[in-house]
């Protein structure tokens, strides 16, 4: 393959030039092009649309941000985002409601936890109001537990839709398909940045933006920063519920707070089905929905990395029981009848799996908050799991802002 280069007298065919036309993606072009009307934008997307993965493959939930450290951008950007989201949606039509949601404790060892779940929510600004078993079956019938908290700002949307609109509304260029695949890129500080595509064509850009999700330390690579981090995907297994009447709205448990995942959960989508989970497992490539999808250069990249062996030695107690859940469909049901007694084997369908891009880092440290890091004529989105297309909007506005930033710097900006 010919080197990715400038040929020294080409135009621009861009300002900004975004890799990822995932929710955040779109949502920083969107800002891009209100904020500086007149800037020039184009997104790389290899498939043949937008929101293939994180964003079309979660359960829809707008995050309240309860569970995050207040004063870190998910707390930020989940509580003021949540509102913004449900604004958004009504403003332009897309299918949203505020639900709200209960997280339950089963467990006397869980009620501390639960505890601090409400000081945490109060820090955030978020209105808690705290339940006992009586005022559990109030909200919902079928589910049991000794002690829950009601955070009435939680809610559902399709945020696929929303993607989909942050795509036409922001008037960008969007090159899907091959023509979207990102190959190589060639960073010039003096000049810009060069992509050349899966098919054959090279674009250039002053600015780029990787939001690239699960791909998003590797396209860093290419552009030759380093990230410091590495993905490791984990799949999310989900089931459907046969029974959707057995749950209201949204039912979670009290999550650990040693690991990044909520816990399997039940979830009344936008569009009434029930979503049951998710199982959390280690997947055997970035886009591994299944355990039969196997790409080995991505998994020895996985296996190769430090941190991913410090989370196996640290977390495998925590591991073996997701795997126990992925491989025993009965196992998982014991851990659904923990919150819905009545629920049984067969009252949960398969349902499609999403992969969650989780940034780790050497020392096999989970990245807990959002990561934003910027190199010359580059601002890469490094960390950005739920609840990052609740959060959408003002991630997409903060990335914005530091790539304009990067593009008032360049002398010669038209």
């Amino acid at each position: 393959m010919k080197k990715v280069a400038y040929d020294g007298g080409g135009p621009y065919d861009c300002d900004v030039l975004v890799i990822g036309g995932g929710i955040v993606g779109l949502a920083t072009v969107y800002a891009l092009t209100r904020t500086a009307p007149g800037t020039r934008v184009t997104v790389l997307e290899k498939e043949p649309g937008p929101a293939r993965h994180q964003t079309g493959r979660n359960s829809g939930v707008i995050h309240s941000g309860i569970y995050y450290r207040p004063g870190s951008l998910k707390a930020r950007y989940a509580v003021g985002g949540a509102a913004e989201m449900i604004k958004f949606c009504a403003e332009y039509g897309l299918p949203h409601e505020v639900t709200g949601k209960l997280i339950v404790a089963t467990e006397r060892a869980e009620l501390p936890r639960l505890h601090a779940l409400v000081q945490r929510g109060r820090e955030n600004g978020i209105p808690v109001r705290e339940l006992g078993p009586a005022q559990i079956t109030a909200y919902e019938p079928e589910v049991r537990g000794l002690a829950a908290i009601h955070v009435g700002t939680t809610g559902i949307c399709d945020y696929g839709a929303v993607a989909r609109h942050l795509a036409a509304a922001s008037g960008a260029e969007i090159r899907y398909g091959a023509g979207g695949h990102v190959l190589r890129v060639d960073r010039r500080p003096e000049r810009g940045v060069a992509v050349r595509t899966a098919d054959g064509a090279i674009v250039r850009g002053r600015v780029l933006v990787n939001c690239a999700g699960l791909h998003c330390d590797a396209i860093a690579r290419l552009t030759g920063d380093d990230p410091g981090m590495r993905i490791v995907p984990f799949r999310g297994e989900y089931f459907e519920l046969a029974r959707p009447e057995l749950v209201r709205g949204l039912v979670y448990p009290v999550p650990d707070p040693a690991f990044p995942f909520l816990g399997v959960h039940l979830t009344r989508g936008i569009d009434g089905g029930v979503h049951v989970g998710p199982n959390a497992v280690p997947a055997l490539a970035r886009e591994g929905y299944d355990w039969s999808v196997v790409r080995p250069r991505e998994l020895a990249g996985t296996l190769g990395w430090p941190g991913s062996w410090h989370i196996a030695r640290r977390h495998w107690r925590y591991g073996a029981g997701e795997l126990r859940r992925s491989a025993s469909k009965s196992a998982f049901t014991d851990a659904v009848r923990r919150l819905l007694p009545a629920v049984g084997p067969d009252d949960l369908v398969p349902a499609p799996a999403g992969v969650r891009a989780q940034a780790v880092l050497r020392d096999g440290t989970l990245v807990d908050d959002f990561l934003i890091r910027e190199g010359a004529r580059t601002v890469h989105v490094l960390n950005a799991p739920s609840p990052a297309a609740t959060a959408s909007l003002p991630i997409g506005r903060e990335v914005a802002r530091r790539a304009l930033a990067s593009l008032g710097g360049v002398a010669g900006r038209p």
